[in-house]
């Protein structure tokens, strides 16, 4: 299988994938942005054996069947593709173009959007029946679930088939048409604007809205700290692709998170956002 973007969630999934047996390549745009990919995803196995949940062993296979690469070309072979790049529609209508091009007729090109539209996604594949999208959590290595959206094209086998491939990778398994947000991004988006507005309406600190959320329904972030997790820019740009889409003002973004986002304070990868790190 081949892996396009090395970042959070292409080495998150090329983590999983690789441990469960996949032979993986990992692609970035420098092989250099390939391997610090690859790097990352080695610590994380570290922390996994320090803790007794991964053995040297499986460390050691897991980082043997994942190769660097900055050649779209050596995923020809791959009988699934997954895009991890970011989140502008033009560029992953690029890339489906390219990869059509390159893959077999039967190979299942998938899309780790969090929001966009699969069905203009699939349109820009020369085989859009075999064009899904398999949304994957952050941090993968941790989380169980994986969402399969179905675009309008979608094939019922393709389907079947990504069904075969969560399960081998040990996920938990939804499936959702799609529509804006999916079912995970819908629901955690609005959680997470509602509770920037109660910031910032002062009705409690950041850190007692998000213990509310943790002590009062088990929810293992609060909303602002999953917020800075994803990175408040990420949130602020879903956030105006749903309202834009829906219309609701469930997801027009709060003006303290376009301010937020204006500052640079863009949560952990910043340094700062509702928290300091």
């Amino acid at each position: 299988m081949g892996i396009v973007g090395a970042g959070t969630m292409g080495q998150g999934i090329a983590h999983v994938a690789a441990l469960h047996g996949f032979e993986v390549k990992l692609y970035d745009v420098t092989l250099a942005a390939a391997q610090a990919g690859k790097a990352k995803i080695q610590q994380n196995l570290e922390v996994g054996v320090s803790k007794a949940k991964v053995t040297a062993a499986d460390r050691d296979a897991c980082l043997a069947r994942i190769a660097c690469t900055e050649r779209l070309e050596v995923f020809s072979g791959c009988e699934l593709v997954i895009e991890a790049i970011p989140e502008k529609l033009a560029l992953k209508q690029d890339l489906f173009t390219r990869l059509s091009g390159l893959c077999a007729p039967d190979a299942i090109l998938a899309s780790n959007t969090s929001s966009l539209s699969l069905t203009e996604i699939a349109a820009a594949a020369t085989h859009p029946t075999r064009v899904v999208g398999l949304h994957f959590f952050n941090p993968v290595h941790l989380m169980k679930l994986l969402e399969i959206v179905r675009a309008f094209q979608t094939s019922d086998e393709t389907v079947e088939a990504v069904k075969v491939f969560g399960a081998a990778i040990k996920k938990e398994l939804i499936v959702v048409k799609d529509s804006p947000g999916f079912a995970s991004s819908r629901l955690g988006v609005a959680l997470g604007l509602e509770a920037t507005r109660m910031l910032e309406e002062g009705v409690a600190s950041a850190a007692d809205i998000d213990r509310a959320m943790k002590l009062g329904y088990g929810h293992p972030l609060g909303p602002l700290e999953l917020g800075d997790l994803v990175g408040l820019d990420v949130r602020l740009a879903i956030a105006e692709y749903l309202y834009a889409e829906t219309g609701s003002p469930t997801f027009r973004p709060p003006q303290l998170l376009k301010k937020m986002v204006r500052a640079g304070k863009l949560g952990k990868k910043s340094g700062e956002g509702f928290y300091t790190y």
